[in-house]
């Protein structure tokens, strides 16, 4: 999931870990059949996404010079169509997901979040805009 933020920053225990300015604040989940090749396609559409404004106020400008924070968020793949308690079966294991997660960040140079983590989130989202994206 990728919001158009005018800042994002992410805590772990009261500490900030990473912050940005305007860009994209990516809330990353990973699924067990991604690989290498499904990270790297999704880096390099986010960096051509164009979903900033352009000088007639349209939408059609890519990432640019602007910043990108990832946060891994397996909770993307929360099932809740059975009782009220979502299940997270749909989520990569750890073993598969943090690997894929930094090579994802580092291919699209942005900041991150502290895998696996509890952390606080916080974002002005820009528009608002918020984007679904999979690969």
């Amino acid at each position: 999931m990728v919001q158009r933020v005018s800042r994002a920053s992410v805590s772990v225990e009261g500490e900030q870990v990473a912050s940005i300015g305007p860009g994209m604040l990516v809330l990353l989940g990973v699924a067990p059949g991604d690989d290498e090749a499904a990270a790297d396609r999704l880096a390099e559409k986010l960096g051509k996404l164009r979903i900033f404004d352009d000088a007639e106020g349209k939408m059609n400008e890519p990432l640019g010079d602007r910043e990108v924070l990832c946060v891994s968020q397996f909770t993307l793949y929360g099932d809740t169509r059975k009782g009220n308690r979502p299940s997270f079966t749909g989520a990569a294991p750890p073993e598969l997901a943090e690997p894929l997660y930094e090579r994802f960040t580092d291919r699209l140079g942005a900041k991150r979040g502290a895998f696996g983590a509890r952390m606080e989130v916080e974002l002005i989202n820009d528009g608002p805009v918020t984007l679904l994206l999979e690969s």
